[in-house]
């Protein structure tokens, strides 16, 4: 492992974690939310964060076959529309410099989040890209993560 970034600059741990925090008292639904973390990540390279977000989801009761296709959600059927404009918009936004965040993909979202949760999904992929970034440039340790979390 590189440097222990939480311990250098702890406030920048918090700050995250309050952009998280809005995120997660937002309308959207923990298992999207889960599902935008893990395609993010799947994209970045992220193993640290594809461990953590594959062990959360499940620990909410995500199947583990979508689980799966994930990386694959285009040719899978297991995604309803709303799950697939996410995951279009994360696509757009975690390549932002290959995309440039196309209309098409923005009016995908648009039209299955309404203003505010247009927000929280943005920011839900704005917060996981900085968690990649984080995690890949300073080499976290991968496969030691234990969800907390409950479905």
């Amino acid at each position: 492992m590189r440097l222990d970034y939480r311990a250098a600059l702890p406030e920048a741990v918090r700050a995250m974690n309050g952009l998280e925090q809005v995120v997660e008292l937002s309308n959207l639904e923990p298992r999207l939310r889960e599902l935008v973390k893990l395609r993010a990540s799947q994209l970045n390279g992220c193993a640290y964060c594809v461990d953590m977000h594959t062990k959360d989801a499940r620990a909410i009761g995500e199947d583990e076959q979508r689980l799966h296709l994930v990386a694959v959600w285009r040719e899978a059927p297991f995604f309803t529309p709303r799950e697939r404009a996410a995951l279009v918009w994360t696509e757009a936004l975690t390549l932002l410099s290959e995309t440039a965040a196309p209309d098409a993909a923005y009016e995908t979202m648009a039209h299955e989040f309404d203003p505010v949760e247009q927000v929280a999904l943005t920011l839900a992929i704005v917060a996981i890209n900085g968690w990649n970034r984080l995690a890949i440039g300073f080499r976290q340790p991968v496969g030691s993560y234990v969800s907390s979390r409950h479905p």
